[in-house]
């Protein structure tokens, strides 16, 4: 009953934001919230290390609806001056789900992109059929190196002010991640005039409040963001894990989901031996076995 839908339309209005977005395949959907931190666009699933390496988009196309995005403020979506948390991130992919029409959908997250998924089970249990959490983010390096990247943009700010931030997105083509000076919001100062015009002129007070909440939001444990443990325990909702295993994707964070989400499949293959072969018929194969 499921048609082929590619291309459907770049851009959708999702929670007053522009959403660029993409639907490829046919079948079940799944909503795949994209890695790369703070530069969630929806070309790392084919581009970035070792999603380009195992290739899930020359897979999964073929048995499921494919919904990839950039997540707000990152590539070419919109973006709003406010303290980010994960319970936007879930405003974003449900209202990308109504705007596509589907109740339910299995949802597939990268790297920063994991801690919404959990967030989104949290919210919307009854429309998560289940969920893949690859290289999910998470430990105590991960936090410090977070927090540390806002306060060197809080710095920059003091420092200079916020015309200076504008000035510096546009002198280059690096995100928050690569220069941390640029906060943030990189992608809508870039990409909207009229994003940038607003932004110059916030008020910087309220503006350093706004990065101080964020980071409380978004960075305040040493295991996995998003979910709580409490709301993690009581899920009862098909998991998948992969772990990885660096600074950003702790290993122990990976586990710690295993730990808190009942009967969920943790694939133990060390990231180097993640291959084409070992994990997109593995993906496949868990998603065979979930009801619709």
């Amino acid at each position: 009953n499921y048609k082929k839908r590619t291309n459907v339309m770049p851009y959708a209005q999702i929670d007053g934001i522009r959403t660029r977005y993409n639907v490829v395949g046919s079948g079940p959907p799944i909503l795949m919230y994209a890695p790369g931190g703070f530069n969630a666009r929806l070309e790392q699933w084919t581009e970035l290390g070792v999603y380009k390496r195992l290739k899930l988009l020359d897979h999964l196309p073929s048995e499921y609806t494919c919904i990839i995005f950039d997540r707000r403020e990152n590539g070419e979506s919109g973006g709003r001056v406010e303290a980010v948390g994960w319970p936007h991130f879930v405003r974003q992919g449900a209202g990308l789900l109504d705007e596509l029409g589907f109740d339910k959908a299995h949802l597939l997250g990268g790297c920063m992109g994991c801690p919404p998924v959990t967030a989104f089970a949290a919210a919307h249990a009854e429309r998560v059929l289940s969920m893949i959490l690859f290289w999910p983010v998470g430990g105590p390096k991960y936090r410090i190196n977070c927090q540390l990247r806002f306060a060197r943009h809080l710095s920059f700010i003091e420092e200079n002010g916020l015309q200076a931030v504008v000035d510096l997105v546009h002198s280059h083509d690096l995100n928050f991640s690569q220069d941390p000076r640029s906060g943030p919001w990189v992608g809508p100062i870039r990409n909207d005039p009229d994003f940038a015009k607003k932004y110059v002129a916030y008020d910087l007070v309220a503006y350093k409040n706004i990065l101080f909440a964020m980071v409380g939001a978004l960075f305040d444990r040493d295991t996995a963001p998003g979910a709580g443990a409490e709301e993690l325990l009581a899920m009862d909702i098909p998991s998948f894990i992969v772990p990885g295993d660096d600074d950003a994707h702790a290993k122990s964070a990976a586990m710690y989901l295993h730990e808190c989400l009942r009967g969920s499949v943790y694939v133990d293959i060390a990231p180097k031996e993640q291959s084409e072969e070992n994990i997109p018929p593995r993906i496949i194969e868990f998603l065979g076995g979930v009801g619709v």
